[in-house]
């Protein structure tokens, strides 16, 4: 009786095994013909994907459609050409969301401070708010620092008004109806039609200033970070001490903090707005 089950659990184990080796093998298969299609701006026929993958064309069709299935391939019944379908677009997105931009801002960030003597920081829009992701520090004594993953208000910061001004007015209104200007300092801007003009000024100069409208006695300089649509996803800033960060050296701390979003932009393989 006990070699018998041992038998019976032996060949459960083989049963197992090969069924596991299969699917890998359907598996493997299907991701190549999906690699085949992705090659093509117009789509494949059965016969150039199965020949293209070394497959015999019954294979290839029962696993083109079991994809088609999860929208992985697409089905032109008038041409009869396969082609990619958008799961597959949006599973290949995912990357570029999950490219790490932090870890090559850093460098550049690194650059901004060694140029400025003041604190680097990058942030992005969350929300109604913007989170600091990144900081390289300065070596003075007096100094911004913020934890990573804190939160702030849009209207009253550098990166804050910079990711706004990437958005159209409208989208902009629509968050600040739901948030409010509190006025965090004397220089805060509290009016909704002087700061749609503010960011005006921001998307026409290419980057924006926090005058003291935060916190008193501290200037931050900010630009904006845009991925290969163009699309701004972090703001890059230098923050310091008034009484460093003076109103009459912006146009220096600015045109470093543009270089510095340009290079991580380009970095990343993105591009400004045209």
């Amino acid at each position: 009786m006990s070699e018998r089950r041992s038998d019976a659990r032996s060949s459960a184990s083989k049963k197992n095994a090969s069924s596991g080796a299969g699917q890998v093998q359907s598996l493997t298969r299907a991701l190549t013909l999906l690699q085949r299609l992705a090659t093509s701006d117009i789509g494949l026929n059965l016969t150039e994907l199965s020949g293209g993958v070394g497959l015999a064309p019954s294979t290839a069709h029962r696993l083109l459609n079991s994809m088609r299935q999860l929208d992985f391939v697409d089905y032109d019944e008038q041409s009869g050409l396969w082609s990619v379908g958008v799961t597959a677009f949006s599973v290949g997105s995912a990357y570029l969301k999950k490219r790490d931009f932090v870890a090559q801002a850093r460098p550049y960030m690194k650059q901004l401070v060694a140029e400025t003597g003041e604190t680097s920081n990058l942030a992005v829009l969350e929300g109604v708010q913007h989170v600091f992701v990144g900081q390289v520090e300065c070596n003075e004594v007096m100094r911004m620092v913020v934890q990573i993953g804190s939160r702030g208000a849009l209207h009253a910061a550098g990166v804050g008004k910079a990711l706004l001004s990437a958005l159209e007015d409208d989208t902009v209104m629509a968050i600040i109806q739901r948030t409010g200007l509190e006025a965090m300092t004397p220089n805060t801007i509290t009016s909704p039609s002087a700061f749609l003009e503010e960011l005006g000024r921001i998307r026409d100069q290419g980057y924006s200033v926090d005058n003291e409208e935060q916190t008193s006695g501290l200037r931050c300089v900010a630009a904006n970070i845009y991925d290969e649509n163009a699309e701004a996803i972090a703001a890059v800033s230098i923050s310091g001490p008034s009484v460093r960060v003076k109103s009459d050296r912006i146009p220096v701390y600015s045109a470093a903090v543009i270089k510095a979003a340009d290079g991580i932009t380009r970095a990343i393989g993105g591009h400004r707005p045209s």
